[in-house]
């Protein structure tokens, strides 16, 4: 019943259009072609109305896809204040062959930094990654980074100098134990490292006075590459908890999972007390079964069978 792969990343945008020239123009991404869409199972499975319309457009790699998503009607604008360490944060990690050379495009685009500076070289103990944060123009948080030879993915020292696909999405979490307990014990996935990440170069990426965080890198049974990473602050404290995101509110980013036994899973999280957003597994209009559902902190998980 585990979780096996991480397929895609939905974002939710108000302007898809504006997001798809973000992504073209700051980061050099190319974009399949918008899609629209009624779908009233699909809305069902996100917790929205039937009726609503939505528009999509994908940007795919080897394995993975971001999807933009827009809907009508159209949800909250992302918070204000924000901040690396908020609880409904969500970023996804773009790997980059040439971090400064993606950067110094990005920077033409004038995007809301996060990162203090230029791009942050981590210490050795988190790798000696090279990363910078970023926000789009509606507030959603994304990342740059590049790994030096021998360190992440194989695949990641491969390519041309721009984006070469997304590593992980990074979500705050507030209770590491209660998250680890359902990422791995009910969801299935295996740890793949953790770290405690401090330092001035921890503050400079995060944008944060005296950041102590723990990393910790989960991973789907059969693709490891990309996964989902927990971020746990035990400093600074974040801003104060706000109710889940629904799907179309821009502060809405989704986990889209692909799972083997997807009915079992079902029963295992209902036993345990998860909080669906969903009425269990319901079937999709292309024959497949999904189920979406929140973990302890809000964020929205949606399980493909």
């Amino acid at each position: 019943m585990p979780v096996t792969q991480l397929v895609r990343v939905d974002i939710t945008v108000a302007d898809l259009d504006r997001a798809v020239g973000f992504f073209r123009d700051g980061l050099g991404m190319e974009t399949g072609p918008v899609q629209s869409s009624q779908d009233a199972r699909w809305n069902a499975l996100l917790g929205l109305e039937t009726s609503t319309c939505m528009r999509t457009a994908d940007i795919c790699f080897d394995r993975e896809t971001v999807r933009l998503a827009a809907f009508d009607p159209p949800g909250s604008p992302y918070p204000t204040p924000r901040a690396s360490n908020d609880p409904w944060f969500e970023h996804v990690a773009l790997v980059a062959g040439d971090i400064h050379a993606v950067w110094s495009r990005l920077e033409k685009t004038t995007p809301e930094t996060v990162t203090a500076g230029a791009p942050v070289v981590l210490p050795p103990n988190t790798g000696s990654v090279t990363a910078f944060k970023f926000r789009d123009a509606e507030g959603h948080p994304l990342e740059l980074l590049s790994f030096p030879a021998g360190i992440g993915d194989p695949r990641w020292q491969k390519g041309g100098a721009g984006i070469r696909g997304f590593d992980h999405t990074a979500i705050v979490v507030t209770d590491l134990d209660r998250s680890l307990a359902v990422y791995t014990e009910l969801l299935g996935m295996r740890i793949g490292g953790r770290s405690l990440n401090q330092g001035a170069g921890q503050d400079l990426l995060d944008g944060l006075p005296g950041c102590l965080v723990d990393v910790v890198a989960l991973q789907p049974q059969d693709q490891p590459t990309p996964h989902v990473e927990l971020l746990h602050y035990r400093e600074p404290p974040g801003h104060a908890p706000l109710p889940p995101p629904r799907a179309n509110d821009l502060a809405s980013a989704r986990q889209v999972h692909r799972v083997e036994g997807l009915e079992a899973l079902v029963e295992r999280l209902k036993s345990a007390g998860t909080a669906f957003v969903s009425d269990g597994a319901v079937s999709l209009a292309d024959g497949a079964m999904g189920a979406a559902v929140r973990d302890p902190d809000g964020h929205m998980i949606v399980l493909l069978d």
